[in-house]
């Protein structure tokens, strides 16, 4: 917090400053970053392992390669 006087702890211009603090934000919005890349990494694998979509892939891939399968 900006103060340590427990009197003015909570004054509209202590709680207005200790808002405006953004220690350890970019922290966290990496945090929430990696989750979220970690969960869409977890839903790809599950679709990919699919065998529908395996075909498809493999049939895109053989495609955009020519190897005409």
């Amino acid at each position: 917090m900006a103060t340590t006087d427990l009197n003015t702890r909570n004054t509209p211009s202590t709680i207005i400053t200790d808002l405006q603090d953004d220690t350890g934000a970019t922290t966290a919005e990496y945090a929430i970053t990696t989750l979220a890349a970690c969960g869409f990494a977890a839903v790809l694998v599950l679709v990919l392992k699919s065998d529908g979509i395996r075909e498809l892939v493999t049939g895109v891939i053989s495609s955009a390669l020519g190897l005409g399968v």
